[in-house]
């Protein structure tokens, strides 16, 4: 278990650094944040799994920070690629994210539990990957285009699964790995894209 443990800090390490990748592009601090916010909740995540996986105390508060951290991180990316991409942010995102954020965040506060986050964090998510795989189409990088869609189809199916309770070890090395190898292709998607034209590459995705 332990080794299962340590395993779940990779993909958390691959993600950031794919994010990290599109500073260059970006030209942003708000990317450097929004890689700090979600490398900071997958880290959350798996320094929880490693302490019970020591012979340490469950810690829920810990776990718990994984969605939030992801949602402002992956809400802040979106922002900063949108507003990079056109040379503003729009209105309808400026108004519709924080409300996102604001009412998923009263629904886990309400159910006593950081789930419901899960629903901004797969919007913010989506739309961020979208916009990557129109930049790739842009670029005419294929395989940039595929990577992410690997990426986000990995993420449609691996995150409900992981929340699940009751799974196998077996089952939670399949789902580690698999997320590994997604967040691998993320990382090299985004490291293709860094080093194209930079500059404004036209409208963003609805």
């Amino acid at each position: 278990m332990i080794a299962l443990a340590s395993e779940d800090f990779v993909p958390v390490l691959l993600t950031t650094c794919g994010v990290l990748q599109l500073y260059r592009r970006a030209g942003s601090r708000g990317v450097l944040v929004a890689a700090s916010l979600i490398g900071a909740g997958g880290f959350a995540k798996a320094t929880a799994k490693l302490i019970v996986a020591l012979g340490g105390p469950d810690l829920p508060w810990l776990r718990g920070l994984l969605f939030p951290l992801l949602t402002l991180g992956f809400a802040l990316l979106y922002r900063t690629l949108v507003r990079r991409a056109i040379g503003r942010t729009p209105r309808w995102l400026a108004v519709s994210a924080p409300v996102l954020v604001a009412v998923c965040a009263l629904a886990a506060l309400w159910a006593a539990d950081p789930l419901p986050m899960l629903v901004s964090t797969t919007v913010f998510a989506t739309a961020t990957g979208v916009h990557l795989i129109l930049l790739a189409r842009r670029q005419r990088d294929t395989t940039a285009a595929v990577l992410i869609g690997i990426q986000l189809a990995a993420f449609f199916v691996l995150g409900p699964l992981g929340a699940r309770p009751g799974q196998t070890v077996a089952l939670q090395w399949a789902e580690q790995l698999c997320n590994t190898a997604a967040q691998a292709a993320f990382l090299a998607a985004t490291r293709r894209l860094s080093t194209g034209p930079v500059g404004a590459t036209g409208p963003a995705p609805a």
